[in-house]
C-alpha cells in the first residue's frame, strides 16, 4: 500500500488521519461495498499509532461510512446524509440563535415542498391524513400534542418521496417540542392574539386545502399555520 504522509498542520492528528482516509477513498475511486485496507496496513502507511487510526475509523463508522463485516473486514457503505446531524442536534445544548435558525429552516423547508406534496399525493395519502387529523389531540389555541404534531407533518414529508426530507422531520421534532415547552408562556399569548384576529390555521384546515387540490391556498394557509413561530422569533430578537 502507498505511503499516506501526514502533514504538520494545526489540527489534531486524528483529524488529519480522518481527512487523509477520505482523500484516499476518493483518489482510489472506492465505491459502496468495496473493501478498504485493514488496520495494520493503514497504520503502517500513515505512520501513526493504532489507537489514533482506530479513533479516526470510529468517527467514520459513526457517520455510517464504514462497516465491519465478518470475513470481509472493513467496507465502504453509503452514509446517512443527516446521520451526523441526528447525533449533534440536541436542543438542550443549543443556544437560542441555533434553535431559531433550525426552526426557520423547518418552516422554509415545509413551504418549499408544497409542489412535491401536491404532485405526489394519492387518495390513500389523503385518507391517512384524515385519520391522523381525526384522532389527533388538539388543545386550545391550535396547540397539538407532540405525537399528533409529529404524525401530521411526518406524513406530509413522507408524501414528497424524498427520504432525506422525511429523515429531517425526525431531527426537527425534538427541537420543536423543546421550543414549545421552553417558551410556552411566550407562545401562548401570540396564539391567542392570532386566534382573536381569526388567523389560526389548524391541521384540519390544511387538509381541506389538500383535498381541494388548492396548492396556492395551501401555501398561504401553511404560512399562517407557522405564523406563531415567525412572530415569536421576531419579537424575541428585539428583546435580545
Amino acid at each position: 500500500m502507498e505511503h499516506l504522509k501526514i502533514q504538520n498542520q494545526p489540527i489534531t492528528l486524528v483529524d488529519q488521519v480522518e481527512d487523509r482516509l477520505l482523500t484516499y477513498f476518493r483518489e482510489h475511486d472506492l465505491r459502496i461495498g468495496d473493501a478498504i485496507p485493514n488496520e495494520l496496513e493503514l497504520t503502517s502507511a500513515l505512520g501513526v499509532a493504532r489507537s489514533v487510526l482506530r479513533e479516526a475509523l470510529s468517527r467514520l463508522k459513526m457517520m455510517g461510512m464504514i462497516e465491519t463485516r465478518t470475513r470481509k473486514g472493513m467496507i465502504l457503505r453509503e452514509p446517512s446524509i443527516l446521520g451526523g446531524m441526528k447525533r449533534v442536534v440536541d436542543p438542550r445544548i443549543l443556544g437560542e440563535s441555533s434553535l431559531f435558525d433550525i426552526l426557520g429552516f423547518r418552516i422554509a423547508l415545509e413551504i418549499g415542498i408544497c409542489s412535491d406534496l401536491f404532485h405526489n399525493i394519492t387518495s390513500k395519502d389523503i385518507q391517512e391524513l384524515e385519520e391522523i387529523v381525526r384522532i389527533g389531540i388538539a388543545f386550545e389555541n391550535n396547540e397539538y400534542a407532540p405525537i399528533s404534531e409529529f404524525a401530521f407533518h411526518s406524513k406530509l414529508y413522507e408524501i414528497t418521496g424524498n427520504k432525506t426530507i422525511y429523515e429531517f422531520q425526525e431531527i426537527i421534532h425534538p427541537v420543536m417540542s423543546f421550543v414549545k415547552g421552553k417558551f410556552k408562556s411566550l407562545l401562548e399569548p401570540i396564539n391567542i392574539r392570532i386566534k382573536q384576529e381569526g388567523g389560526l390555521v389548524t391541521h384540519a384546515d390544511l387538509l381541506q386545502y389538500i383535498k381541494a387540490n388548492d396548492e396556492a391556498g395551501y401555501r398561504i394557509a401553511l404560512e399562517r399555520h407557522f405564523a406563531v413561530y415567525k412572530i415569536f422569533v421576531q419579537e424575541r430578537a428585539h428583546i435580545i
